[in-house]
């Protein structure tokens, strides 16, 4: 992006009031999570499947919720009928200790599908517990394929060419990607039709937007022109706090209406979910979280 999101002088976060500077007035920034939203049809039922849509969910920063919405996006969108494919992209394996998988005692992962011809999808991707969702889990050994693939010859279009045979059975694959701008996420937008943006509202969150911003445009101009954003999402809100107000209301300043207008607030239910091995639509399905990635899910759909 050529130029900042904010600077300075119009944001001063957590810093001391100068004599002349007035004192922000709580009442002067109001809830951006409350502006008018759009009207969003309940999906219609599907009579059959494919092809899919690759949405890469992705932040160079770590702990924005790229798993936990990854997670709980795809459940959400199984439960309007869809078939979604969750690829753990991150060799931490978070995506697939959040869906109950143990990494470590895998034997066969998506570093084997991108790194040994021999091995197919169907000899990796496993069943979830959520009806019409299906996982192609990561571990450690994803560490390595970073510098395995810089002496394979069309390297970024790895992840691409491995789940090509996918996409006919699926309506949306949702890519889980590392916190990090490396080769691993440059695979997930190059064979992306959209990214996901999952944005805390924090000020050193909103500040990596634009590399990142910067990167997903290089990809688009060498890669993938057919690369677009398909939104942002606000996470771990709190309307009760100025700071995160004021920062929400920066992003939707700056991005209008490629911010979803759903908001995902901080609770207590998504940390339990991780430990259950759930999504929250299963784990607590009335819960406000839960239908907050259903809202999303709709707008997905819609998009």
């Amino acid at each position: 992006m050529s130029a900042p999101l904010f600077d300075a002088e119009s944001l001063r976060m957590g810093e001391p009031a100068r004599p002349d500077v007035a004192a922000p007035v709580v009442a002067e920034v109001p809830d951006p999570s409350s502006r008018p939203h759009r009207e969003i049809p309940t999906p219609a039922p599907l009579s059959g499947h494919g092809p899919a849509t690759v949405l890469a969910m992705c932040n160079q920063k770590g702990g924005v919720g790229k798993t936990t919405s990854t997670i709980n996006l795809g459940a959400a969108l199984a439960e309007y009928g869809r078939k979604v494919l969750l690829v753990d992209f991150d060799p931490q394996g978070a995506l697939s200790v959040g869906l109950g998988v143990q990494p470590h005692e895998l034997d066969t992962t998506i570093y084997n599908l991108i790194m040994e011809r021999r091995v197919t999808l169907d000899d990796v991707v496993l069943r979830t517990g959520v009806e019409g969702l299906d996982l192609l889990p990561s571990n450690i050994d994803l560490s390595a394929a970073e510098v395995q693939l810089v002496s394979e010859v069309g390297r970024e279009q790895t992840l691409g060419r491995v789940l090509a045979p996918a996409l006919p059975h699926y309506d949306f694959v949702l890519v889980d990607c590392q916190p990090s701008l490396g080769l691993l996420t440059v695979n997930a937008l190059a064979c992306a039709h959209g990214v996901l943006i999952p944005l805390e509202c924090e000020y050193f969150s909103l500040r990596g937007v634009a590399l990142l911003m910067d990167t997903i445009e290089k990809v688009q101009d060498r890669l993938n022109p057919d690369l677009e954003i398909t939104g942002i999402l606000a996470t771990m809100y709190d309307p009760r706090t100025l700071h995160t107000r004021e920062v929400m209301a920066r992003v939707v300043e700056a991005f209008g209406d490629l911010v979803f207008d759903t908001v995902i607030n901080r609770t207590v239910r998504f940390p339990e979910t991780t430990v259950a091995g759930e999504p929250i639509t299963k784990w607590a399905s009335r819960s406000q979280g839960a239908e907050a990635y259903r809202a999303l899910a709709r707008e997905v759909i819609a998009r």
